[in-house]
């Protein structure tokens, strides 16, 4: 069940790198909302198949259901009624604004998960 992934891995400091150049350097409104959301359902899949051998497909369903949650924690506004309105972290963490736009991102995200999990010239070798 656990073990370590060196494909995922390297696919997880792919990702994690990009998403950090999003942040530090792409200040507009495409790259930044979209295309960092659609990524970290992706990045957050190849973390966790980088430490544990488990099935793709609910890997990527829990990932996405994550971020369903995290995305209804904005709507529901969880960081007020938690009192952490003055929280610098809790708004890196759960986001500050619902957007259904960020849910598709989301769910094209772990679509593509889907798509490239599917292929077997993508996909790494099972051992």
């Amino acid at each position: 069940m656990f073990s370590f992934n060196k494909y995922y891995f390297g696919l997880s400091l792919l990702l994690f790198t990009t998403e950090v150049l999003i942040v530090l350097y792409a200040h507009d409104q495409i790259i930044r909302p979209y295309a960092g959301d659609f990524l970290i359902v992706i990045f957050l899949y190849c973390l966790i198949k980088t430490f544990l051998n488990a099935p793709a497909k609910p890997v990527a369903i829990s990932v996405l259901l994550f971020y369903y949650l995290i995305e209804a924690s904005q709507y529901f506004n969880l960081i007020h009624h938690l009192g952490m309105d003055n929280s610098k972290i809790a708004p890196l963490i759960l986001g500050n604004s619902f957007s259904w736009v960020d849910m598709l991102a989301y769910t094209l995200g772990t679509g593509v998960i889907f798509m490239l999990q599917s292929s077997p010239v993508v996909s790494p070798p099972i051992r």
